[in-house]
């Protein structure tokens, strides 16, 4: 008789997720699904509100994304009110943005991930967290919350608090940088590449180790999807959509992200409240592509720095070009890592980044516009439409994680049939598993909507099972 294994929750992960395997009569994995159990309907809530109000309002979505959220928000608030940001303030965006992506990316490799491998799937359960890291390899703790710390720090400095910052608005950002704050984070810089390099170093050498890891963890053909700027460099905040295949092939190219419905579906499954987004040409389910710091590195050209783009060609002789497997995000995000650094570096040594002309008035706008923007986790669409009092009459956005819901179920069935088939379930086999879904770092809070469905069911149950009654269907 067939059965069901429930892992409830995933552990070390930002939200509350459980994962579904069921296996067969003789023990075989049929099916495997990673389910979003929370529910928060954030499209919901931005209906009837001021267009202006958006970037602070989404930036509550997630306290570990809050900047991609409020930047998407604002550049839809840019196209829509006719307010392009002055140079300054497209400069301070694309700061913030960094400083987010290094303080989430050091959250999800060294507190999330990093335990896996320094304590091991089979160590002690007790041992695999950051304070378990800590006592095994303290300078690789350290050096974690040192990168954290700088990236929040960084945008306290600019936007006046590290988690959800109100500043970037349409038009621009809301305040000037002040010069106290440049010279500090400059004066910080050097010790954070350093932190950022020791790290690539040690996880060169200890995933040369993990290969088994490596062809059971997300390893099978994709599309992965991008924004990339001028020549294919990386770009967090201002590309356009590259969609590449699993031999590399670009699929489509300078794709406006107004667009994205062109090449994005979006659907829903009564067992998940993360809608599952899809390529239209392969339809639904079979069009599974993904997103996030592997397709990132898959999609761009470079890096489009140098230390960055050493790092880059050092990981592409090691796992291949593209690269398939989503163990190898971890490596990804470390790439970033260094190539967000870089750019920091680069934008701080222009003293124009001080200037007070952050912001533009409104001009000749229009009633509906799409932001987009690179979230640590992947690509992010914000997609308004506004009546003529400037109020949100219809809100989507699209997450990252809702982007890699198709993947994640095939990498956590991939894991599964790897470790569980004919197997007893043991701590360790359950830590593989898990550990698969941590490599996507997925965000379930961004990820949570209602869309079509029942929020909530009312039941009423006889001892023996049988429902006999239920409250009518309601939005």
């Amino acid at each position: 008789m067939s059965r069901s294994v429930v892992i409830d929750p995933v552990t070390r992960i930002e939200g509350r997720a459980r994962v579904t395997i069921r296996l067969a009569d003789d023990g075989s994995v049929e099916d495997a699904r990673v389910q979003v159990t929370d529910l928060r309907g954030f499209e919901a809530l931005c209906v009837g509100r001021p267009l202006s109000e958006m970037p602070a309002l989404t930036a509550r979505v997630c306290g570990i994304c809050p900047v991609s959220h409020s930047l998407a928000a604002a550049k839809a608030g840019d196209a829509i009110l006719g307010a392009d940001p002055p140079p300054a303030a497209r400069r301070l965006r694309q700061l913030v943005q960094f400083a987010q992506l290094v303080q989430s990316h050091a959250l999800s490799f060294f507190y999330l991930s990093v335990p896996d491998f320094v304590v091991g799937h089979d160590g002690d359960p007790a041992e695999r967290s950051i304070l378990g890291v800590a006592r095994a390899l303290p300078w690789l703790a350290q050096d974690g919350v040192s990168l954290r710390r700088f990236g929040q720090e960084v945008i306290a400095h600019a936007a006046g608090q590290r988690v959800h910052p109100a500043y970037a608005v349409p038009g621009g950002v809301a305040r000037p940088l002040p010069a106290l704050a440049r010279e500090r984070i400059l004066a910080e810089l050097p010790a954070a590449f350093a932190a950022a390099e020791r790290a690539l170093a040690w996880w060169s050498r200890t995933s040369s180790a993990l290969a088994d890891d490596a062809a059971s963890c997300g390893n099978f053909e994709s599309a992965f999807l991008s924004l990339v700027g001028p020549g294919g460099e990386l770009d967090l905040c201002d590309g356009r959509l590259r969609l590449v295949s699993a031999t590399g092939a670009v699929l489509a190219d300078g794709v406006e992200p107004s667009r994205y419905l062109d090449l994005v579906g979006e659907a829903v499954e009564p067992w998940t409240y993360a809608r599952q987004a899809y390529l239209r040409e392969g339809g639904y389910p079979a069009g599974i592509y993904r997103v996030g710091p592997l397709a990132r590195l898959n999609a761009a050209s470079r890096c489009g720095t140098p230390r960055a783009d050493r790092a880059l060609d050092s990981f592409r002789q090691v796992a291949g070009t593209p690269v398939l497997s989503t163990f190898h995000a971890h490596h990804a995000r470390l790439v970033e890592l260094v190539w967000a650094l870089e750019r920091m570096e680069e934008i701080l040594a222009d003293a124009r980044i001080l200037s007070p002309e952050v912001r533009t008035p409104p001009g000749a706008g229009r009633p509906e516009a799409v932001g987009a923007c690179e979230a640590p986790r992947g690509t992010l669409f914000h997609h308004y439409r506004v009546d003529p009092n400037g109020l949100v009459s219809w809100a989507n956005f699209i997450v990252a994680t809702g982007q890699n819901a198709l993947a994640m179920n095939r990498a956590v069935r991939q894991v599964a049939e790897r470790y569980m088939t004919g197997r007893a379930l043991d701590s360790g086999t359950v830590n593989r598993v898990e550990a698969c879904v941590r490599a996507f770092d997925p965000c379930l809070s961004c990820a949570t909507h209602a869309f079509g469905a029942r929020w909530v069911s009312v039941r009423l149950v006889a001892s023996d099972g049988r429902v006999l009654d239920e409250a009518p269907q309601a939005g």
